[in-house]
């Protein structure tokens, strides 16, 4: 079982809320974005679009850091991780 240390433990909790709290911002805007194309007008619409297209790309930055982290942390026997407590 790979341990981590407080400091890497602590950036996969960062990283990991980080994903979290994207993924509700996206999920809103993309929301908001299907909502507008039966109710405003086409440069409205747009708006909403490119609102949800900047969300988008900041939530998969952050899901790339997230996996990058995972596969820097990866344990080469493939166990599973736990916290580091001493």
């Amino acid at each position: 079982m790979k341990l981590l240390s407080r400091r890497a433990l602590d950036q996969l909790g960062t990283l990991q809320a980080s994903v979290q709290e994207l993924a509700a911002h996206r999920n809103t805007a993309l929301r908001m974005f299907i909502a507008s194309r039966s109710t405003t007008t086409p440069i409205a619409q747009r708006e909403f679009w490119l609102e949800f297209a900047w969300v988008d790309q900041e939530y998969r930055i952050a899901v790339r850091r997230l996996a990058q982290f995972c596969t820097d942390h990866q344990d080469s026997s493939h166990t599973r991780w736990r916290a580091n407590t001493v």
